[in-house]
């Protein structure tokens, strides 16, 4: 087919960054401290159970909204940690994933015209669903605050047009391990209810706060927001079982059965012998998402502590699973070149945080450094870098 062309929508979205380093990974034997993707084991009786579930022969589709046991689970969980009700008859949906309840809630949301707001950088996906919905992405800058990024409430208010219809916010933050704090999470929700704009709410790293005093807050709990609010969250970061993809949506019934409407026609449902086990392992999560927490703040900080000894200094990270690193004191400011160069140099692999950038004029040195891997592994990869200096 000569005068075959790919649609608009996806013109330009070829080999991410995120392969390509991957591949560098796989090819140089290099540490992988690129992808998010856990090294660290999940609950060993929530594996059993799903194990079990499948020898069982639960391997149908579940219902479309989600199998009842998961939702009430859901449900429970949301009002004990953060004090929000909703029904998990009509307020919970369950999805293949974060990343389909995002992209579910944007196309359920978005008309094309429309503008959606997004703290920037931002996770990749993002910008993607927003252009099949055919609506715009605009970035609005977090500041750099010393070692922290913080909200720039002045920048966030003039983003704000008459075509905006969206805000997504997500914290705690990818790639930056940012948790908004309540006065940050207070403007943002002013904002909001002035313009009338529907929050969509990415929280999948909820329960991987590492500063007690911090914790994590929904901006759905703040005065007037639960009826315009989407919350997403997932088991798959909580869990270290991130192949599962279960996910969930829960907000006021009408704007739930919209991304269902959505939802339906993406991949309908799946997950049944997970969402089973799910439904029982959430009752217990904290006590597991504690010691996980201390494990992965163990990593932080040497990766950290390790990459100011490199001289690529570290910045704040106080929640997820992500290190940004500025670049520069090796003579770089091109962070796609440096980490193209990295594994040949370093024996270590990372992800130009530029692939997570909205605006053209975004800073090119920063970046990202996973610590979701075993400590070994975090180890290895702190003394490469070191011993590269």
């Amino acid at each position: 087919m000569d005068n075959w062309n790919p649609a608009a929508r996806v013109r330009g979205l070829g080999t991410s960054v995120f392969t390509e380093m991957t591949e560098l990974a796989r090819s140089t034997g290099a540490v992988n401290l690129g992808q998010g993707v856990p090294e660290l084991a999940g609950p060993q009786g929530l594996l059993d159970e799903v194990a079990a579930a499948v020898l069982a022969g639960r391997n149908q589709y579940p219902p479309a909204h989600g199998f009842p046991a998961l939702r009430e689970a859901v449900a429970a969980h949301r009002l004990q940690r953060h004090g929000v009700a909703y029904d998990p008859q009509d307020e919970v949906l369950v999805t293949t994933g974060a990343t389909e309840a995002i992209a579910a809630a944007l196309l359920a949301l978005c008309d094309p015209g429309d503008e959606v707001l997004a703290f920037d950088p931002c996770y990749d996906a993002y910008p993607a669903v927003v252009r099949f919905a055919g609506a715009t992405l605009v970035g609005v800058p977090l500041a750099e605050d010393g070692n922290s990024f913080v909200l720039d409430a002045d920048a966030l208010r003039a983003a704000v047009t008459p075509r905006t219809r969206v805000l997504v916010l997500n914290s705690p933050h990818n790639p930056t391990g940012k948790v908004f704090t309540d006065e940050e999470l207070a403007a943002v929700a002013q904002v909001c209810r002035e313009h009338d704009l529907t929050v969509v709410t990415d929280e999948v790293y909820e329960h991987l706060v590492y500063d007690e005093a911090l914790g994590h807050r929904t901006i759905a709990a703040l005065p007037d927001m639960r009826e315009r609010t989407l919350v997403i969250s997932s088991a798959g970061k909580t869990f270290n079982v991130t192949g599962w993809k279960v996910g969930w949506v829960c907000g006021p019934a009408p704007l739930v059965a919209a991304v269902a409407a959505a939802k339906q026609f993406l991949t309908y449902a799946s997950g049944t012998p997970y969402q089973e086990a799910l439904a029982r392992a959430l009752g217990d999560v904290e006590a597991w998402a504690a010691g996980l927490r201390l494990t992965l703040r163990r990593n932080r900080d040497l990766l950290s502590e390790g990459l100011e000894r490199a001289g690529l200094r570290p910045y704040r990270a106080d929640a997820g699973y992500f290190v940004q690193a500025d670049i520069r004191a090796w003579g770089h400011s091109d962070g796609v070149r440096f980490c193209r160069e990295l594994p040949s140099r370093a024996g270590v692999v990372a992800i130009p945080t530029s692939a997570f950038y909205v605006r053209p004029d975004a800073p090119s040195y920063l970046v990202r450094f996973s610590f979701c891997k075993l400590e070994n592994s975090v180890r290895d990869a702190v003394e490469k870098l070191v011993r590269a200096v």
